[in-house]
């Protein structure tokens, strides 16, 4: 596991965006795998002006994000599907079909689980894009006893809820379940890129990365991966 600090965070966004067109230029028909939330709108915004610079293209792509939320439509304001839209499909070259996120609105969501898996199987994510949350969930998979590998749906915890809460009216309108890749299916990914931000993520910075290998803390399962790069800025990076 490679651990990198960065003073400032346009240059951590920066790093990212490289690796990722690093990545494209050694293999333009790259699989990607994608997040959401606060930490990569950095990330996006610097891989669009290199797509405008000419210097990394999605032409031959392939995308599959990390979750999205249970009842919520592809046009839904909140919905991960219009975030990655607004964030960077619609500004870049990627083709139209060739970005998967989980749908969360069929009425056979196992069924919509095991479809996302069959695909993930096909083409195997090359470069794995990760947040990590207050209670080290990693995609939406949360705290437990024991973890699934594969795509499932997942009750959202009261804490991750009430996180995601400020990008809705209220707590209240903040679906209950997603749909999430499993940590098995995480840790296929030939690289993984864990991005963390925030005096507030330090404690399970180090939780995740130093502490015990544990479901409690899904993120510590990265320990196990061959090929892991950590980006941290200064403040999630201090206890380290």
């Amino acid at each position: 596991m490679q651990v990198k600090c960065f003073d400032q965070p346009a240059e951590l966004d920066l790093y990212a965006a490289q690796l990722f067109a690093s990545a494209l230029k050694e293999k333009p028909e790259s699989t990607l795998g994608l997040a959401t939330g606060s930490t990569p709108i950095g990330i996006y915004e610097k891989m669009i002006e290199m797509y405008e610079n000419g210097d990394l293209s999605f032409k031959y792509a392939t995308t599959f994000n990390l979750d999205e939320y249970v009842g919520l439509s592809p046009d839904h304001e909140q919905s991960y599907a219009r975030f990655m839209n607004r964030h960077l499909f619609d500004h870049v070259d990627l083709p139209a079909g060739k970005a998967h996120l989980p749908k969360g609105m069929v009425s056979d969501l196992e069924a919509e689980c095991a479809n996302y898996d069959r695909m993930l199987q096909e083409q195997p994510v090359d470069i794995q894009l990760l947040g990590l949350g207050h209670n080290g969930h990693i995609g939406f998979n949360e705290p437990d006893e024991e973890l699934q590998g594969g795509t499932h749906i997942v009750e959202l915890e009261h804490a991750t809820r009430e996180a995601n809460a400020r990008f809705f009216s209220s707590i209240d309108d903040v679906p209950t379940q997603a749909i999430t890749m499993g940590v098995g299916s995480i840790l296929k990914a030939e690289s993984i890129l864990l991005v963390v931000k925030g005096a507030d993520k330090a404690e399970i910075v180090k939780q995740a990365l130093q502490g015990p290998i544990t479901t409690e803390c899904p993120a510590s399962l990265l320990q196990t991966h061959k090929n892991v790069t950590v980006l941290v800025d200064r403040e999630a990076g201090r206890l380290l």
